[in-house]
């Protein structure tokens, strides 16, 4: 079996962290139980480029156990786990292509070696592997079927080929079902980006001004859980309509290039390009510290601090310094990339359990359909989002009411009134 991981004598180690992770994620391990009883997706070639976590590994022992033949990449160069990676080669026999810190070279090379096993299904998280697929091996397009996609920068790129025509085949947006970006997006990227600060600086979040750029799902996690770590919160937003929330939140909005001037931390994560420019950089004050929880590092222009530095070293893992040429000093975390997977684990197993649960089930759905969706981005079935929320709910002991007969007639009538 070809695979390209770090070191396949760590197996043990992340066969005991697999372990753990799975133990709160009761949702996903049900279906996994049914997908062995059922082998829904026996005969599936499934093509993965996720980051290589704890809760992906139980994510693709979910597919081993429907049937599937699956192969891994990284969807980030900081992501992978490299003890993971082992595990899952070493114990289940699942190729992956991963390395932990790998160069640009070596990742798209991992996500060739995916295609090259002819995946009938992708499942991708910001669409490397999609777009990879379409622009340079379209020899495997013939193959494919489907795809699902995790992340909000994915979509908004897939949903861009849709629009010009480009896309070749169906692709789900896991990351739109209710069940993920409620949860995943807010209170996963909340809880571990600020954990991705903490372990990369070791410095004190309370009486800090943090400024949070973009109050999507993921921008409102963030806010709320610095908040809750005593920082001032500043939001920073191109939209009125989430900058409105904000302020109604509790939180000072404002633009970036007056935020710049004031915040202690920064953080991007808005799916854009250059969010936090040069100009920006320009009039932090010594000692800011900089991070990405957006997909990709060009939240932030790092080639135009790279330009204002006189000097960069590395001060502690995962902190870069750049020394400006009057003696500021500025901190980029983890490179520009995910701060929450690159100094630390990524989302809680928990919250991780629903977004998962949407891939596979999304998953299942396209393997069964006998008439093919045409060449779009589709919300998640709402079936599936009601069924994973029920799951959960009944995974944590938790019971609602249900409608009476009275109450259904009443909703579904237009001629009662006062």
């Amino acid at each position: 079996m070809k695979s390209d991981i770090r070191d396949l004598r760590r197996a043990a180690e992340g066969k005991a962290r697999i372990e753990w992770a799975a133990r709160s994620m009761p949702v996903l391990n049900r279906i996994r139980e049914r997908f062995a009883r059922e082998t829904p997706l026996a005969g599936v070639r499934i093509g993965a480029c996720l980051h290589v976590t704890t809760e992906t590994a139980a994510l693709m022992q979910t597919l081993r156990a429907g049937g599937a033949k699956v192969a891994l990449c990284a969807s980030n160069p900081l992501s992978t786990q490299d003890d993971v990676a082992a595990s899952l080669v070493r114990h289940d026999r699942i190729p992956v292509f991963a390395i932990k810190g790998e160069d640009a070279k070596t990742y798209y090379r991992h996500i060739h070696a995916v295609l090259d096993t002819r995946p009938h299904f992708t499942m991708d998280d910001g669409a490397d592997l999609v777009s990879t697929l379409h622009a340079e091996r379209r020899e495997r397009l013939a193959d494919v079927r489907g795809g699902t996609e995790e992340t909000t920068t994915g979509i908004i790129r897939l949903r861009s080929m849709a629009a010009d025509g480009v896309l070749e085949y169906p692709i789900i947006a896991v990351n739109d079902a209710r069940t993920k970006h409620f949860f995943d997006n807010r209170y996963g990227t909340g809880q571990s980006t600020l954990d991705g600060f903490i372990r990369a600086t070791n410095r004190l979040i309370a009486g800090t001004r943090f400024v949070v750029c973009g109050y999507g799902w993921c921008g409102r996690g963030i806010a709320l859980r610095a908040r809750g770590l005593g920082a001032h919160v500043i939001v920073t937003e191109v939209d009125p309509l989430p900058a409105l929330e904000a302020v109604m939140d509790g939180f000072e909005v404002m633009p970036i290039g007056q935020a710049a001037r004031v915040g202690d931390f920064f953080c991007t994560v808005t799916g854009n390009v250059n969010v936090i420019r040069k100009e920006h950089f320009r009039v932090m004050k010594d000692g800011a510290i900089v991070a990405n929880s957006g997909h990709f590092n060009v939240e932030l222009d790092l080639p135009g601090l790279a330009e204002l530095a006189v000097s960069r070293r590395t001060l502690r893992p995962f902190v870069e310094e750049y020394t400006l040429r009057d003696g500021r000093r500025l901190h980029v975390l983890g490179e520009g990339r995910l701060i929450n997977l690159a100094a630390a684990e990524g989302h809680p197993s928990s919250v991780m359990d629903m977004s998962f649960a949407n891939q596979a089930l999304s998953i299942e759905y396209l393997a069964r359909r006998r008439k093919p969706l045409d060449k779009a981005v589709y919300p998640v079935p709402e079936e599936i989002d009601r069924r994973i929320a029920q799951e959960k709910l009944a995974a944590l002991g938790v019971h609602i009411d249900r409608l009476t007969a009275e109450q259904k007639a009443y909703l579904a009538s237009w001629n009662l009134g006062t």
